[in-house]
């Protein structure tokens, strides 16, 4: 058991190396806007995106996965070979994707990548042991990974699209929101989820399943039903307004059924877990419920509309889901299963860097919005803030070397 323990920490580091990677293509894309660098901007755009989710998130997340269900079983030589051959194509995308952006080779990498994480999918269903296959968090976990595949349909489908609509079509923007959206509303937050319950259950805290019922019903519907905010850039029928916004909705009262089942365990919860663990899980609680308010208010037509023309309000919206919620999640979750050291001097100063970006990146949103004019050095901020958030990731990085 010691050796998986130590086999799990060296794929957390890669991880984090990613993330890392990730941190940096950032700063480097916020030069853009000072300096004329000799690169590709958009190349450089889709190697930031696909690392982030395929190489930091993915990554992450299926080591937890495996760490909570695959550990027990003698699996491990396969499960070496599917994570291997997926930092290959991570790999492929990283050395690719900068230099030509979406072309044979980059495409050849991330089809690739897609087929291995089926592959990943087919070992957690087949060889999860069945005592865990009855519990609410092996159940958000599958549903997850499902959510993970559906997502894939649409990267399949740009290829067609390509062919006969261009990739200036409308069908080729919803195939990549498409993907978007269920991957990170479906796949990355279901996922996280059903780690949480994990977490609690192995500490007798479980909530009723009555209650698991109703929030997995709400939550599920609401993921498929705000796909529809995906598509409001298009200006659709009322229709589409409609029940995108009753999805939204239905993930808030999902919010609260949860959040509610487990105030019942607040004397428990302090009993089991750390005092820091408590308070970042309540911070991650609160950037949730503002992600989903977000996402609420997105689904109002006039809204929308300013989002469509808003660049920047969907890049602060997918920042605060991808760095606040999903990458918090998972250093905490991480550090918890004891993969990662996370201090407490870390944790602030990644939030601090966060923070920092997000208020100037949404400060920019709401100028443009209410045409007002940005403050002088604007830009040079945004580039210092991103160098923050660089050094904080990279602090955490670091700190995985010095572990006893």
């Amino acid at each position: 058991m010691l050796t998986s323990f130590n086999f799990l920490e060296k794929h957390s580091k890669i991880a984090l190396s990613y993330f890392l990677i990730i941190a940096f293509l950032g700063v480097l894309l916020r030069f853009f806007a000072v300096f004329d660098l000799p690169i590709n901007y958009r190349f450089i755009v889709h190697t930031h995106s696909h690392i982030a989710l395929l190489g930091w998130i993915y990554i992450a997340i299926t080591t937890l996965i495996f760490k909570m269900y695959l550990c027990e079983i003698n699996i491990r030589n396969k499960y070496k070979k599917v994570f291997w051959a997926t930092q290959l194509t991570i790999i492929g995308m990283l050395i690719t994707f900068p230099f030509t952006g979406y072309a044979l080779f980059s495409i050849i990498f991330s089809s690739l990548f897609l087929i291995i994480s089926y592959v990943f999918a087919y070992l957690i269903f087949k060889h999860t042991p069945k005592k865990y296959k009855e519990r609410n968090s092996y159940k958000c976990i599958r549903i997850s990974l499902w959510y993970m595949i559906i997502s894939s349909i649409g990267p399949w489908a740009l290829g067609i699209i390509m062919k006969t609509t261009g990739n200036g079509s409308d069908l080729y923007k919803n195939a990549i929101y498409f993907y978007l959206h269920f991957q990170y509303n479906g796949w990355f937050i279901l996922a996280l989820l059903g780690i949480l319950l994990y977490i609690f259950e192995q500490q007798n805290i479980n909530i009723t399943k009555r209650i698991f019922n109703l929030f997995f019903g709400l939550i599920n519907i609401g993921v498929v039903l705000t796909f529809g905010i995906s598509l409001l850039w298009m200006k659709p029928t009322i229709l589409i307004y409609i029940v995108s916004g009753l999805g939204a909705f239905f993930q808030i009262i999902s919010f609260f059924f949860l959040f509610k089942s487990f105030v019942v365990f607040k004397a428990q919860l302090e009993n089991s877990f750390s005092k820091k663990f408590i308070q970042s899980l309540k911070l991650v609680a609160i950037l949730f419920l503002l992600k989903l308010i977000f996402q609420l208010l997105g689904a109002i037509p006039y809204v929308a509309n300013a989002i469509a023309s808003n660049i920047n309000l969907v890049i602060g919206y997918l920042h605060w889901t991808f760095l606040g919620v999903v990458s918090i999640s998972l250093l905490l979750f991480l550090n918890k299963f004891k993969l990662i050291v996370l201090s407490k001097k870390a944790i602030i100063f990644y939030l601090a860097g966060f923070l920092l970006t997000e208020i100037l990146i949404f400060y920019k949103a709401i100028s443009a919005w209410f045409n007002i004019s940005l403050i002088d050095k604007y830009f040079e901020f945004l580039i210092i803030v991103s160098c923050i958030f660089f050094l904080a990731i990279a602090y955490i990085f670091i700190n995985q070397f010095k572990r006893k």
